[in-house]
């Protein structure tokens, strides 16, 4: 019985110590990445374009603004980033989700 719920215990404290290393893990690509595409805030989109080159797909939101969508896949996991321009050619806003 004490085996049992000493197994029990390593087995969540293995887990559970897995899933932060993870996460920290995650979270440091996350940082590298807004850090990266970050640097084209205040610059005109021809930059973001000699960058990246053509864009997944391009809207007009809500606000009036184009917004630039670039999607792309690593290891089979969708990574897509959005960047809105203002009317002067500016990147305004930068985001990403899924991007590892």
């Amino acid at each position: 019985m004490k085996i049992k719920i000493i197994i029990i215990f390593l087995s969540i404290l293995f887990f559970s110590s897995s899933c932060q290393t993870i996460k920290k893990k995650s979270d440091k690509i996350a940082e590298k990445e807004n850090e990266r595409f970050g640097l084209f805030l205040g610059k005109q989109v021809s930059e973001l374009k000699m960058e990246l080159g053509a864009p997944t797909d391009d809207y007009i939101n809500e606000a009036g603004n184009e917004t630039l969508v670039y999607k792309t896949k690593k290891y089979g996991i969708p990574c897509e980033r959005k960047f809105e321009i203002n009317a002067n050619g500016t990147i305004i806003k930068f985001s990403s989700s899924g991007c590892i």
